[in-house]
């Protein structure tokens, strides 16, 4: 499947990328040096030279995002809502509008790399949850628009790319007791990507971390 993956560069687009590609699927990585997916133009660019290089597109995998910071209320600027709102749910709206003829013509399917913060408010992370909140619900709202020609699924990831020093809380965390990985997204973007049936839902690849939010207040 000739595919493009935004936020390609990354821990979890990189594995994507990787996995896809070990696959046989062509793959156009993009990433920050690729445009700026916050300007309408730029994801117009990206798609329009990503199809030309593949000849075509038949998956998207919308994994950019910015704004992950952890920042009190009192202290978030129209700064920081611009990040997190830009490349996570413009970015995914735009790229994905520019795609959608190829993909109408190819009988392909969309990708977005959610969050499990699109399902939990998390204080500190208030632009950021906001923004995978409206990627997520670009899931569903695509998956009616492009019916039934495309399929739009979501990815919500819990702790699966854990900063060095944090893996034994993180992995407290999860019914499972382990942390995640970003191969882990990959094999679920592998599995969703020939999932024929299925289209408008989330996958939620938290190791059970959700069913523990009762106690859990942060990322």
């Amino acid at each position: 499947m000739r595919t493009l993956v935004t936020g390609g560069t990354g821990r979890v687009g990189s594995a994507i990328s990787e996995r896809l590609r070990s696959e046989g699927w062509p793959v156009v990585a993009a990433g920050r040096a690729d445009g700026d997916l916050s300007d309408a133009e730029a994801a117009r660019t990206l798609v329009g030279r990503a199809a030309d290089e593949l000849g075509g597109l038949d998956l998207l995998v919308n994994g950019a995002s910015e704004g992950f910071a952890p920042k009190p209320i009192e202290e978030v600027t129209e700064d920081d809502w611009d990040a997190a709102l830009g490349a996570t749910a413009k970015g995914s709206f735009f790229v994905t509008q520019a795609a959608t003829a190829y993909l109408r013509a190819s009988g392909g399917v969309v990708l977005m790399i959610e969050d499990v913060a699109s399902y939990q408010p998390w204080p500190s992370f208030a632009p950021h949850s906001a923004a995978k909140a409206a990627q997520a619900m670009l899931t569903r709202v695509f998956a009616r628009a492009l019916a039934p020609e495309v399929r739009v699924c979501g990815i919500a990831p819990g702790p699966v790319a854990v900063d060095p020093g944090q893996e034994a809380r993180r992995a407290g965390e999860t019914l499972l007791g382990r942390i995640g990985t970003p191969e882990d997204v990959a094999d679920a973007v592998l599995y969703l990507a020939g999932a024929s049936f299925v289209t408008g839902t989330s996958l939620i690849l938290d190791g059970g971390r959700l069913l523990q939010s009762g106690r859990l207040q942060e990322a």
